[in-house]
């Protein structure tokens, strides 16, 4: 054992250099953003579910999915560098693809939101980290922050509502998004994944 260990009388461990958050400002431009939010409407909407079931105490919003091909191969692209480039820069999890689409999400005024949740999950694929795009104008909603708890609820981290923001953070991090009080909020969200943690 070497002297700085018998001195401090512990084992040496790898120093945890995962951040609790990354983001690209500008990821998509405004044109971008609503191109989106009108291919994710034009979809089938249906109420956002937990694990299948409607729980409106805790979720209430409107979904529908956005795969490659709904003429959509140039977001996937382009989220696949952001993702790599922030993963690599900020987390460095061993990654292996994008496998569940992009989650189109639509909340409305009065009480659109989602409360306080983790993206992981017993028996699900292993989602290592969780992105969000912000695709709404701010101006024209009120509330529907994006909150990342990390402690007390005084220490949440508020992400920024830029439209066109992507935001990736661990799956296994207590987050939220408070209601909307006023106009709608329309985001992207999805999950990427790899091999198990250990």
């Amino acid at each position: 054992m070497s002297e700085s260990l018998t001195k401090i009388g512990s084992w040496e461990f790898t120093i945890d250099h995962i951040h609790q958050y990354a983001f690209i400002h500008n990821f998509l431009s405004k044109e971008e953003c609503e191109k989106i939010i009108k291919k994710g409407k034009e979809l089938k909407l249906k109420k956002g579910t937990i694990l299948g079931a409607v729980k409106d105490p805790v979720r209430k919003s409107d979904v529908s999915w956005i795969y490659p091909t709904n003429d959509m191969h140039w977001l996937f692209r382009r989220a696949t560098d952001g993702i790599i480039n922030s993963n690599n820069k900020f987390f460095k999890f061993d990654i292996s693809g994008l496998h569940e689409g992009f989650q189109f999400t639509n909340y409305i005024a009065p009480n659109g939101k989602y409360g306080k949740h983790v993206d992981r999950c017993f028996e699900t694929p292993v989602r290592k980290l969780s992105l969000s795009i912000q695709l709404t104008d701010p101006k024209k909603y009120q509330g529907g922050d994006l909150k990342l708890h990390n402690g007390s609820d005084k220490d949440a981290s508020i992400m920024s509502k830029a439209q066109g923001t992507l935001i990736l953070f661990p799956s296994f991090i207590l987050h939220e998004v408070t209601p909307v009080t006023k106009g709608e909020r329309n985001s992207l969200v999805s999950w990427i994944t790899g091999k198990p943690f250990k």
